[in-house]
């Protein structure tokens, strides 16, 4: 889809107030330098996020030899985002203010047979009320929600379109958001929230080709590629936990057979242990988290059967991160998710020793693999942000619709009598 010159000045605005967020404060000197913009674009950008009171100046800088640089910092204050992470087994909300600080935290466990869209829809709203409960913060403050939720989006119309570890086939999340929750919407996946979060504070900053990869109930990598989320063509670009790691293995819940997520994600991990030690008491076979939380405990005590389980997974995902690195060869990999976190170190180590074995050796001398170092939900942290990203979109449609409004009476006047 080609981009309109709105489209363009949207993205512009939402990367100089992303340096603004990870530099404050600076100078739109260094954002110019940053961002790659000419002075004069910055300085008009850095002026509406003034005007939009998301910014504000902060005072001067000395440069050598000229006039003392203005500086420019985010009004934390200024307004308060919401990030939404709907996993397979919970909903975690938290909402953060314009520097995307934390502010409040909520949890709703989500049991097994609870993913109908009506259920689901009642945790987040339970959520998002705690939240700004907790906060404090009057509603109109609230510039926007987002939501991420597993499997393919239409971040356009707000439908999940296809979940197939809930179930879920054409869902209209949003609009039954809508009917419970007043602020502003904006859907995507946890692929991409987990990319930008790690684009933005993370592993992946500074880093032009990066590959978050999402350990939880279902697996996926999110992509940055030439220092920008790739999102492909129909915003479906990494759903890498259902390639095919196995010919003719595990019936996964896609219909394929053998896909990466029956292997290293967390029913996979649980399936390990059990074909491993059946009777196994770090077995719990109705809750996934509690058997992660047992297997991550024993492998601090060195217990065998709990060390062969993670080194039978990293096995696994070594060989399919193998495959990403041959095919993207990206500067950094990054484990990310509640599974990766867990399990930490010790998985991490296994998939190093997994991947030397698979990967091309030029390649993996530039890759770095390395656990997400957020110590927040990485998939709330990139939903607030495209929460960020579509207020200032609806920003740039506001004043694109008063300029129209502006010049429509001075065009009539030359226009012919219809």
């Amino acid at each position: 889809m080609k981009r309109t010159s709105r489209d363009i000045r949207t993205a512009n605005r939402y990367e100089v107030l992303r340096q603004i967020i990870a530099e404050s404060p600076t100078s739109r000197q260094e954002l110019a330098a940053a961002t790659g913009l000419s002075l004069a674009t910055v300085a008009t950008l850095v002026g509406e996020l003034l005007e939009l009171r998301m910014i504000t100046e902060v005072g001067f800088e000395d440069s050598a030899g000229g006039r003392p640089r203005g500086l420019v910092a985010v009004n934390a204050s200024g307004g308060a985002l919401i990030g939404v992470d709907i996993a397979e087994t919970y909903v975690h909300v938290e909402l953060f203010d314009l520097a995307l600080n934390v502010l409040a935290r909520a949890d709703e466990e989500m049991r097994p047979g609870e993913s109908r869209p009506e259920q689901v829809v009642g945790h987040v709203a339970a959520a998002v009320g705690a939240v700004v409960a907790q906060a404090g913060v009057e509603a109109a403050r609230v510039l926007g929600v987002g939501v991420s939720v597993p499997g393919q989006v239409d971040r356009d119309t707000g439908v999940a379109e296809y979940a197939p570890n809930l179930d879920w086939h054409e869902v209209p999340l949003l609009e039954l958001l809508a009917e419970h929750i007043a602020h502003p919407l904006y859907l995507d996946n946890p692929l991409r929230a987990g990319a930008v979060a790690e684009l933005w504070f993370g592993a992946a900053r500074g880093r032009g080709d990066a590959v978050v990869v999402n350990l939880g109930t279902g697996v996926g990598a999110g992509l940055a590629l030439g220092g920008g989320l790739h999102r492909g063509v129909s915003n479906s670009a990494g759903e890498w936990g259902h390639t095919t790691l196995v010919l003719d293995g595990r019936l996964c819940h896609c219909g394929n057979h053998g896909c990466v997520e029956t292997y290293v994600g967390a029913p996979g991990i649980m399936q390990n242990l059990r074909e491993l030690s059946p009777r196994s008491a770090l077995l719990h076979p109705e809750d996934q988290t509690a058997t992660v939380d047992a297997l991550a405990r024993a492998v601090h005590t060195g217990d065998p059967v709990a060390l062969k389980v993670v080194q039978d997974t990293a096995r696994y995902l070594g060989a399919g991160i193998s495959d990403l690195i041959n095919l993207l060869n990206p500067e950094v990999v990054v484990l990310s998710s509640w599974v990766a976190a867990r399990l930490g170190e010790p998985l991490l180590d296994e998939v190093r020793r997994a991947v030397a074995r698979h990967a091309l050796r030029r390649p993996l001398a530039a890759t770095e693999i390395v656990l997400s170092p957020i110590p927040t939900d990485p998939v709330c942290l990139g939903a607030a942000t495209f929460a960020l990203e579509g207020v200032l979109q609806s920003v740039g449609q506001r004043q694109a619709g008063t300029a129209k409004r502006i010049t429509a009476p001075a065009r009539s006047r030359t226009a012919p009598p219809s």
